[in-house]
């Protein structure tokens, strides 16, 4: 599991559709956003890129700019790992929002805040209270030692703990070891400026009972984006050989078989160059709350979109529908990837994944749900999967 992209560019054909403090941010630095007709044939305003920096993207994630992304291409195996690295980022980016208002909250509850607002009502620190970044860098840059000091003395003991697990191995706890400090490092500037002006010394404890638990809480909800990435690859490579053998049938007409064909590079490139023409591409779209007008709730829900035009929508839904309910209970779904059912056939593999995840969901206390339903007006077969972190 990698906690960020480990390239340097993702370079996928993205549109990033914008929040209104989004939209706002680019437009008052004279950005023009384009009207991008979507997968679903709904229209927003946001910008269309063919790469972009992991890093950027995660900024503009927790800055609340994105509300959503969306992919449309003939053929997704040759941009797996982007793929896979764009849908884990989306994830971690959604955990990381979500442990910060849960640190926030926690520390507007202390007593320590709670007299401060009763004694200065006219300064309160809580949900409502705005504070400029540039003022906050600028008051954290006067706190940088004590902020490395308290960063550290926060990570000790999950640390510790990290290093004196058996049942994993030393690249695991590497990966571990990054992702804690990631947690922290974007916790947002509101909350380390709270923390460091209000909870030294002897009230440092305070913050230790509030950090330590919430993080090893995010800790091991984190494997969830290993799992949603790896299955969303699977479905969406499933319909790219449902396409692929659809359009090799109708290219050679029972000259060859449909599955022999779209395993040959040469005849590959030619149905991938017909599809191109045809235009009949496969979407992905991520769609997650934030910014200010959406609610508590919805901001910590991700929903993932896969659109193709299918001609098996009913076995589809049906086969969604029992995978569901599938039992899982002598292999993870990381297990199962590795095993010999990788070799079976690849339409159902990628359905199976959503019986595991689901049960990987429960244990750490993640709501998840799956359908499949489709759009009559353009015969789009729709798989939408929603979590709840």
């Amino acid at each position: 599991m990698s906690a960020v992209s480990k390239k340097a560019t993702l370079s996928l054909p993205l549109r990033i559709i914008f929040t209104q403090e989004g939209s706002s941010q680019f437009i008052n630095k004279r950005t023009k956003l384009k009207r991008i007709r979507l997968a679903d044939n709904t229209e927003e305003f946001g910008i269309e890129t063919s790469s972009i920096s992991p890093s950027l993207l995660q900024r503009m994630f927790l800055a609340d700019y994105i509300k959503q992304l969306e992919i449309s291409m003939p053929e997704f195996s040759s941009s797996r790992q982007d793929i896979l690295d764009l849908s884990k980022l989306t994830v971690y980016s959604v955990l990381y929002k979500q442990m910060d208002k849960l640190v926030l909250n926690q520390i507007f509850d202390t007593e320590i805040i709670k007299k401060y607002n009763r004694l200065n009502p006219a300064h309160m620190f809580d949900a409502k209270t705005e504070m400029s970044t540039a003022a906050l860098r600028s008051k954290l840059l006067v706190m940088e030692k004590q902020y490395q000091t308290t960063k550290e003395d926060l990570l000790k003991p999950v640390l510790a703990k990290i290093m004196s697990r058996k049942d994993i191995s030393i690249e695991e706890k590497n990966v571990q070891l990054l992702l804690s400090e990631k947690y922290l490092d974007n916790l947002s500037l509101y909350s380390w400026y709270l923390m460091l002006r209000f909870f030294k010394d002897d009230d440092f404890a305070i913050i230790q009972r509030i950090i330590q638990p919430t993080l090893q809480n995010f800790m091991e909800k984190s494997q969830i984006a290993e799992y949603i990435a790896l299955m969303l690859m699977e479905l969406a490579i499933n319909s790219e050989n449902n396409n692929f053998r659809k359009e090799a049938k109708i290219m050679y007409r029972g000259i060859m078989d449909e599955t022999a064909a779209i395993y040959d590079p040469d005849i590959r490139k030619k149905i991938i160059s017909e599809i191109t023409r045809k235009h009949e591409f496969i979407s992905i779209s991520w769609r997650f709350g934030g910014g200010s007008s959406n609610s508590i709730g919805m901001q910590n829900r991700l929903q993932i979109t896969l659109y193709n035009k299918e001609d098996v929508y009913d076995e589809i839904k049906e086969s969604v529908d029992k995978t569901k309910a599938a039992a899982s209970k002598d292999k993870t779904l990381i297990d199962f990837y590795n095993s010999d059912a990788t070799g079976q056939d690849d339409s159902s593999l990628g359905l199976y994944y959503l019986s595991y995840l689901s049960e990987a969901c429960q244990k750490v206390n993640v709501k998840f749900d799956s359908i499949v339903n489709q759009f009559s007006t353009n015969d789009l077969t729709v798989i939408t999967l929603s979590f709840n972190f």
